[in-house]
């Protein structure tokens, strides 16, 4: 598997919308303990919307498919993370126009993409205990996998465990946006929902990969 086939992409935000629903409950309570307890419930409706319209979405492309998706997302998801995860399939949708399937260094060029945007839609940087990071956390180890010639799902497997791991790394960080950062140091030894949704969703992806 040296690339990702477009089914494969539709595969994974699939999985993402599924572990998202799955885990609504979960992911407002994590939100609850810093924030106003709504992040699951928002995140869960985007995803929902996403899976109402599937069959209704371009598949003429990768792109056009992503771009379809960010839609949905921007538009049936609560608070600010319609923005952000928005941002996050808009910007891979542009970088995967007219593609039928997609390399790693295609991937992580899109990521770099997303991170930009979302950094600019926000006001977000790395280091500010955001998805951000876990999603910089991903390019990383993506950037890695290339250089080692790393197979593209021993890729994912590595990427997935670097973004489980920044939920813990970034744990005891204070948190510098959103809603947990009105607490000032109270944010630290809490974990941010965002980050904890990237590594579930990147998890249960390679499971669905394998």
């Amino acid at each position: 598997m040296d690339k990702l086939s477009q089914q494969q992409v539709e595969l994974i935000v699939r999985t993402m919308a599924e572990t998202a629903i799955k885990n609504e409950a979960y992911f407002s309570e994590l939100d609850a303990v810093m924030g106003d307890a709504d992040f699951g419930v928002s995140l869960a409706g985007g995803f929902k919307a996403v899976l109402a319209q599937w069959d209704k979405f371009d598949m003429s492309s990768i792109g056009s498919f992503l771009l379809s998706v960010s839609k949905e997302i921007t538009g049936n998801t609560g608070g600010c993370s319609g923005p952000v995860w928005g941002t996050l399939f808009m910007r891979c949708g542009m970088a995967f126009k007219g593609k039928a399937d997609v390399s790693l260094d295609e991937i992580i060029a899109a990521f770099k993409s997303a991170i930009e945007g979302i950094m600019k839609r926000g006001g977000a940087q790395i280091g500010d205990k955001t998805l951000i990071d876990a999603l910089d956390a991903i390019v990383k180890s993506f950037e890695k996998s290339v250089a080692d010639n790393t197979p593209l799902l021993e890729a994912f497997r590595k990427a997935s465990d670097a973004a489980v791991e920044m939920r813990e790394t970034t744990k005891d960080w204070v948190a510098k946006r959103g809603r947990q950062s009105f607490t000032g140091d109270r944010s630290i030894g809490t974990y941010d929902p965002g980050i904890v949704a990237i590594g579930d969703m990147s998890k249960a992806i390679v499971a669905a990969l394998s």
